[in-house]
């Protein structure tokens, strides 16, 4: 017989859920998992009052951190279908906090640009961010976060570093 099942937004999941070798790599998927999951950041804004949406936020974070951008490209680095960006985009130009314009590169085109509304918003957004690091971190010594911070910037160069090696050249296999 089966036991009950929790439904899967609810049910945070571990390092130990993660059969890799590499406890570094489980802990790492548990936690993109843990942040990256829309259920949770919908409930986290919920709680917290803020207007905009899961969804918005996402997009309104990409393009502070790359504007403008085509909505194709926007639909790619959030993992989503155009008709579903097509629906975002239409709520956050609703709001007034990004605009369309023609691509000058390829007039066929648009770009979508944040207004001044729209870069107060993202800058709210991180704003959020950081009083989420803070949270998370309350517990911790100014030295251990100095040395994880300087620790995780090395890990973030390394593996971009490694990640167009792989995009070039594939995975090396490990020999042990």
């Amino acid at each position: 017989m089966v036991g009950s099942v929790e439904p899967a937004e609810r049910r945070v999941r571990e390092a130990r859920d993660f059969p890799y070798r590499s406890e570094l790599l489980a802990s790492l998927s548990a936690l993109i998992l843990l942040w990256e999951s829309p259920g949770l950041q919908s409930e986290i804004l919920t709680s917290s009052g803020e207007p905009i949406d899961q969804p918005a936020h996402s997009a309104l974070r990409h393009l502070a951190a790359g504007q403008p951008m085509r909505p194709s490209d926007l639909a790619e680095v959030m993992g989503t279908g155009a008709s579903n960006i097509s629906k975002i985009l239409k709520r956050l130009e609703a709001e007034n906090l990004v605009v369309r314009d023609t691509d000058p590169g390829d007039t066929r085109s648009t770009v979508i640009t944040l207004t001044d509304e729209g870069v107060a918003a993202a800058r709210h957004i991180y704003e959020l961010g950081d009083d989420m690091i803070a949270q998370v971190l309350s517990g911790w010594t100014a030295r251990d976060i100095a040395r994880y911070t300087d620790l995780t910037k090395r890990f973030v160069a390394d593996a971009i570093s490694a990640a167009g090696d792989m995009r070039r050249e594939g995975l090396r296999r490990r020999t042990d």
